[in-house]
C-alpha cells in the first residue's frame, strides 16, 4: 500500500513530465531597470533598490504644524510613516488625488515614507544607448534629483534618486 506521500510524489513528478519549460529569461549588462511613474508632467524612473512597495493609498491622519507637503501620517500592517505629497514638495502644486491612489513607499533611516504620485507605469528597462541629456526633465527642483534620462517609446523618462531624496536636509524637516 502506497502512502499518502507516494501518491504526491507521483503526481508531482507525472506533472512535471508535462510542463513546459520556460525560456531562460538573459538580461543583459547593459539594461537599465527602475520603477515608472508620474509626478505633474514628468514621467520619472527610480531604482528597484530604492522602492520598498506600491500600496493603496492609506487613511492619512493630518499632523499639525507640519510643512503642507506633509499630507499626515498612514498606517501600513501597523507600521506608521509619513505620506508626502512629492508634486507638492517639488512644484508647490498638490496632487489631485483620485479614488484608487496608489502610493510609492521608499525607505529612508528611520523608517519608510510614503509618497503621493499622479501615475504609477510599473517596471520600465531602458538599453544604456537609450541614455538621453536630462536637460528637460530636470529643471527647478527636479534638478536636484535627476541625473540621467533615457529615452522612451512615448516621451523621455527622468531618472529620480529616492535615496538623494531622502537626505534632503529640507525633506527630512517637515516641522512648518
Amino acid at each position: 500500500m502506497r502512502s499518502p506521500f507516494d501518491i504526491l510524489e507521483g503526481y508531482q513528478q507525472r506533472s512535471l513530465a508535462h510542463a513546459v519549460q520556460l525560456p531562460a529569461r538573459q538580461f543583459a549588462a547593459d539594461v537599465w531597470r527602475g520603477v515608472g511613474y508620474r509626478v505633474g508632467s514628468r514621467h520619472l524612473v527610480s531604482d528597484f533598490r530604492e522602492v520598498v512597495e506600491i500600496v493603496p493609498m492609506p487613511p492619512v491622519t493630518p499632523v499639525p504644524c507640519a510643512q503642507p507637503w506633509l499630507l499626515g501620517v498612514g498606517n501600513l500592517r501597523g507600521n506608521l510613516f509619513p505620506v508626502v505629497d512629492l508634486k507638492h514638495f517639488l512644484e508647490g502644486k498638490r496632487t489631485a488625488l483620485q479614488e484608487g491612489q496608489r502610493v510609492l513607499i521608499m525607505r529612508q533611516s528611520g523608517g519608510d515614507v510614503a509618497l503621493t504620485i499622479d501615475e504609477m507605469y510599473g517596471q520600465r528597462s531602458f538599453e544604456l544607448s537609450q541614455a538621453v541629456a536630462p536637460d528637460a526633465l530636470a529643471q527647478g527642483r527636479y534638478a536636484h534629483f535627476i541625473d540621467r534620462a533615457f529615452r522612451g517609446e512615448a516621451f523621455d523618462w527622468g531618472v529620480f534618486s529616492l535615496s538623494l531624496l531622502s537626505r534632503t536636509p529640507e525633506f527630512r524637516h517637515a516641522a512648518a
